[in-house]
Formats: structure tokens, sequence, C-alpha cells
């Protein structure tokens, strides 16, 4: 991949000038001038070519740059899959607090889930000027995603920005992008850590979805808790049911009709958590006395379910809060350098230990 960024991201080492995009365009740089200001009537044709010579040279336009020059306007851009999730939302305040609080604007920007979304707004802030962008959540890390976080690194580093890895892994440890993430794993351990001391053996994980980073972590700290209990591989059964409250209650409720053979359930996170818990409650079953339910992320509204849910506290506010306090304490340093936050377990009453035969309840046909 290396030598394929290097064609595809010829701005690394150098600034584009407005004379090459006038000469890739077969144009003058005052023409070039007056499409990318906007102020001035241009021939649509012209302006395509220009447009596209800019974007083929990967150009930053000048009124920007210079403001690059001189450090970046102060914003922070973070991109989210979506608002609506308590953990995306959290680590946006976090984000939006430390900017507000050093006299930063911040933008938000959500891609659900589509790479082209994120890739045009990664561009915009870049051509705004925004000194950092950060990129919160889990992603599945394919070929196509490490290239694109790479291009992105690259572009913004040679404007003079710097992109932050928020919640999620760097593809390369070369690539000039700040990491800041939890440990997902060592939180999944001890959470079923929790469940096994209790007593329960047949414990689900329900939630998984293959490749996507944070997921496969905690599966990971999951299957590990297990066998570090004597337990066999065999023992782990994973659903991969996906995250949202829905994805939880439908893959809860076939659960219960199917596989009816466990004690505990471990939610990939706190709103796959509710949605077990409603189907828990529509199959007549009560948690915590037929089945023990534990979630993840520790949302503000896990309190108030019923019951309380045990889960585990990731430090979603903070990890805005430091993903750019760290990026602008030491900006020359922060390019390459990964900061782990710890997670813990909050015990609240979703668990107790399984029925005293060891054995599933009867499930309802």
């Amino acid at each position: 991949m290396g030598n394929d960024m290097a064609e595809a991201e010829p701005t690394a080492k150098r600034r584009v000038t407005i004379r090459e995009v006038a000469e890739r365009a077969g144009v003058s740089m005052a023409t070039v001038s007056r499409v990318l200001s906007g102020n001035h009537p241009v021939p649509a044709s012209t302006r395509a070519r220009v447009l596209r010579a800019a974007r083929d040279l990967d150009y930053v336009a000048n009124a920007h740059a210079r403001a690059l020059v001189g450090g970046g306007r102060k914003m922070v851009a973070v991109v989210l899959r979506q608002v609506t999730s308590p953990f995306y939302a959290q680590v946006a305040e976090g984000v939006e607090a430390e900017a507000a609080a050093r006299g930063w604007l911040c933008l938000v920007g959500t891609t659900g889930g589509d790479p082209q979304r994120e890739l045009e707004f990664v561009q915009l802030m870049r051509e705004e000027g925004a000194r950092l962008v950060v990129l919160v959540g889990g992603v599945v890390e394919d070929d196509a995603y490490r290239e694109r976080v790479a291009h992105y690194a690259h572009a913004l580093d040679s404007s003079g920005a710097r992109l932050v890895l928020c919640g999620r892994p760097a593809p390369d440890p070369d690539i000039p992008a700040l990491v800041v993430e939890f440990d997902n794993e060592a939180g999944a351990h001890a959470i079923t850590g929790h469940l096994l001391s209790a007593g329960h053996r047949r414990i689900v994980f329900l939630g998984g979805l293959p490749g996507n980073t944070a997921l496969d972590a905690r599966v990971a700290g999951y299957r590990a808790a297990l066998a570090e209990h004597g337990l066999p591989p065999e023992a782990a059964h994973v659903v991969d049911c996906g995250l949202g409250r829905a994805a939880g209650h439908r893959a809860m409720t076939q659960l219960l009709k199917e596989t009816p053979d466990f004690t505990a359930v471990f939610a990939g996170d706190d709103m796959v958590a509710a949605g077990a818990l409603r189907a828990i409650s529509d199959a007549g079953l009560r948690v915590p006395h037929d089945l023990s339910v534990v979630g993840y992320n520790d949302i503000p509204l896990a309190e108030d379910f019923n019951p309380p849910l045990t889960t585990v506290r990731t430090p979603a506010e903070e990890l805005g809060r430091a993903a750019v306090r760290i990026a602008l304490r030491d900006p020359e340093h922060a390019a390459g350098a990964h900061h782990l936050l710890g997670t813990h377990i909050v015990v609240r009453d979703s668990v107790q230990p399984p029925p005293p035969d060891a054995t599933a309840p009867e499930r309802p046909h």
C-alpha cells in the first residue's frame, strides 16, 4: 500500500500551487482563482475542468492554506456514524467541551456508516482549515479502510492539520495520526469474569459484528475469560447480530426460541442489552432471576433499565476530551502516538448466580 499511497497523495511532501492547477486545466491562474472563489461567472466547461484539475492534484485553496500556515483555524471537526447513539453523543460532547474550553469551534458531521460521506466531510474540513479532524467509533478494518485512513492522515498532515482516531485503531503505526481509545478487550474480559465468578458457565455474547474493531476486541476478551476459567473453546457462543436495541431484541427473541440452554447474556453494548431485556420480559422471564444480563459502555440510561444494568463503563466523554487535549498539548509528537484509556465494571442489579441445579430455566414454548 505504501507505493499506492505515494502516488495517490502527491501533497504529502509539498503543497500544490495554483500555477500547477492552472497548467493542468489549461487556463490562466486568474481563471483558477475565479473558479475557486466562486465570486465571478465562469463557463461551466471551464469550471468543471478547473475543479477536476484541483481534485486530481489534491489542491487546497490558497485562502485556507494561508490560514493553515499560521497554525490553522481554531476548529475541530468530529465525524460520527450517528448522533442518536448515546456513546457517540457522549464522545462528541467531550470533544466539544474541550474545544470550547480552549476557545475553539467544534463542528459535528455524521456519515451513517457511508465511507463516501466520510471522505467528503474530511475533505471539506481540510479545505475549511480545521486543525483537528476526529473520527469516532469502531470500524470494519479492511483494505479499503486502511487505504482511506492513510490518505486522510497524509492529506491533513500536508495541510498542517492532524487526524485523530478516537475509539478505533490506526491501520498503520507509521501514518501521521493520533490514536486515543479504550481497552475493549480488558473490559470484556472483566465483565465476563464477573459472570463466571457468579457461577455462570453458559454465557452468550450477543452483538458480534465480524471485522468491527471494537466488537472483535470485546469478543476476544470474552473468549479469553472463558478459557482462563477452564472452559473449552466451544463454550463460547457468539451471536453476530450487530448493535442497536432492535438488533438485540430480535436476536434475543430468536435465541430464547431456538437455543435456550444458557444462563447469562453479555450484550455487545447497552443498547443491545436494552433490546435483550425487553425480549426476555416479553417471553415471561425475569432478570436476574431467570437470566443474568450485562452490557457495555454504561450509557446514562443504563441505571434506569429494569433492572438497573451491570455493565462496563467506558470513558466516552473523556475519550473525546483526551482526543483534543493530547493533540493540542503536543502536536509535534501526536503523530503516530497511541493512548489507551482504562475501563471498569459498574455493578448493579442484573446479575445473580444461576439456579442451584446449574441448569438453564425452562423456557416457554
